[in-house]
């Protein structure tokens, strides 16, 4: 699968030779995409960032940004992805900080709707779903099956069980 000629690619980046990196994507320092991961048109992927296998981002999704902490000073972090994940449009996820635990982690086989966010420091088990616009602040914690509803917003520093079901 080709790399678009528009996309920007970082010399420093690692694209698996089996992906797929749409038109104006950018794909940044230290980012590592898997086999078979699609990232379309207008997509950015800032490192570093790992990205697993058969991961589908969607144009305008923006994934490895860094945190929205104001203590955050440009330290080193990441944002470390699975595989069999879908991004639809225009969500959002952002590395750790270093006064957390320097990575934010997101699982296998999740699905996060168009205008979801997932913070700084969070992690993000298996097999969510995160309906539009549902939005964690830094450093939950989401156990697998998980399905938030849309415009649920999780506060700071809490814990959302396995198999639990919160409504918009």
């Amino acid at each position: 699968m080709p790399i678009h000629a528009t996309a920007v690619v970082h010399e420093s980046a690692s694209v698996h030779p089996e992906s797929e990196i749409g038109p104006y994507a950018v794909i940044g320092d230290a980012v590592v995409i898997g086999a078979r991961t699609r990232v379309g048109a207008h997509a950015i992927v800032e490192g570093p960032t790992v990205l697993g296998e058969d991961n589908v981002v969607h144009p305008h999704a923006a994934l490895g940004g860094p945190p929205q902490d104001l203590k955050y000073a440009g330290e080193p972090t990441r944002l470390v992805v699975g595989s069999r994940n879908v991004f639809r449009e225009f969500m959002t996820a952002h590395r750790g900080t270093v006064t957390g635990h320097a990575v934010t982690v997101i699982g296998d086989d999740n699905l996060f709707m168009a205008y979801s966010h997932v913070a700084h420091d969070c992690v993000v088990g298996n097999r969510t779903v995160f309906a539009n616009s549902a939005s964690l602040s830094g450093h939950v914690v989401v156990e697998d099956d998980v399905i938030l509803g849309g415009f649920v917003a999780v506060r700071q520093f809490c814990r959302v069980g396995r198999f639990s079901y919160v409504g918009g």
